[in-house]
């Protein structure tokens, strides 16, 4: 779990610079030819899935040694990755917490039980599986990743008007604190989300007027779109699949056991080794749930030194992943996931 200053300022360097270099690269090949982008823009994608990995790392405090610097970085890189890092580290800190309890929390496509999908109109069931559908990775990663937290930061200014207005006719008028502590919303859960949350939009909303006015608006948005919409799918199916897969634990609160849902409920995905880079290495996904704590830069090495207590974790190549997807409904019964075509049989 020891965490490195120096590792990991290097880690966020060699991420955040070539990105840097890129973007200038794209806009470069964007006006010499078209076809000269697309390899620019597949290198641009896998530094965000980075920039994205070591944004997670800091949600944890793991990235650098002091709580305070995993926090300033992790703002940094959420607005790069275009999120509010810190309500995005609580609802995964949930995750960690219930992994393997469906009951408590239905993974990131909200999956339902057997029981309701059985209970959905057969309109009901196709717009179900259509929104599951791996194609729906990249409009599900750019709604993500640019729309859902400007959303998210628009409703809940829309609940917390009316407050304001009720508050202050109190005597003595509440700080902007205890107004905020006082205000009960869903879209944040302290004022310290919440002013993550509103500095992140302001910063990214700012990005985008400044890049725009200095590249142009077509230029910059047919750069970002395409990298910010890739970039989430990817690591929204990476998450996917190290939690739905074939045999995957999925239980009820009542038998649910914290180190099962460790051991049982995630997977390992071996990568190449690039790819393992541009991941930080959360290919090393049983151990992560295990501890948390430790940096992705430890994870390899933890997993290797702890092979012989790891053998009952589900192992998944890149030739897996497609099928994951199948296995979209919770047999509570079972305490596993299934798929549409099991009900069938």
């Amino acid at each position: 779990m020891a965490s490195s200053n120096w590792l990991a300022a290097w880690q966020v360097a060699n991420t955040l610079v070539p990105y840097a270099l890129l973007w200038w690269l794209a806009v470069y090949c964007l006006r010499q030819g078209a076809w000269l982008l697309l390899p620019v823009l597949g290198l641009m994608v896998l530094f965000l899935a980075r920039c994205f990995s070591l944004m997670h790392d800091c949600g944890h405090y793991a990235l650098f040694r002091h709580g305070a610097t995993n926090r300033w970085v992790g703002f940094l890189l959420g607005i790069v990755a275009g999120i509010p890092q810190l309500p995005w580290s609580r609802g995964h800190a949930f995750h960690h917490r219930h992994n393997g309890n469906w009951e408590r929390y239905k993974g990131p496509s909200a999956l339902v039980s057997v029981e309701t999908y059985s209970n959905f109109s057969n309109r009901g069931k196709f717009l179900y599986r259509l929104l599951r559908h791996p194609l729906m990775l990249i409009p599900g990663g750019f709604f993500y990743l640019v729309i859902k937290p400007r959303l998210e930061l628009l409703a809940g200014l829309a609940g917390l008007l009316p407050h304001l207005i009720t508050s202050l006719g109190q005597s003595p008028v509440p700080s902007w604190r205890q107004l905020l502590a006082s205000h009960k919303t869903s879209w944040w859960h302290s004022p310290e989300e919440f002013r993550d949350l509103l500095l992140n939009n302001l910063a990214v909303v700012a990005s985008w007027i400044g890049m725009a006015w200095w590249l142009g608006a077509s230029t910059f948005w047919l750069i970002y779109a395409p990298v910010m919409a890739c970039g989430a799918a990817i690591f929204i199916c990476i998450f996917f699949v190290q939690h739905n897969f074939p045999g995957s634990y999925a239980h009820a609160s009542d038998d649910w056991q914290a180190m099962d849902g460790a051991m049982q409920g995630t997977s390992d995905l071996e990568l190449p080794a690039l790819l393992n880079w541009f991941s930080a290495d959360i290919g090393c996904h049983a151990i992560h749930h295990l501890c948390e704590a430790i940096p992705n830069y430890r994870l390899q090495a933890c997993q290797q030194r702890n092979a012989h207590l790891l053998t009952g974790v589900k192992r998944l190549g890149l030739r897996d992943i497609p099928s994951c997807f199948d296995y979209i409904l919770w047999d509570q019964s079972a305490g596993t996931l299934t798929t549409v075509a099991a009900l069938s049989t």
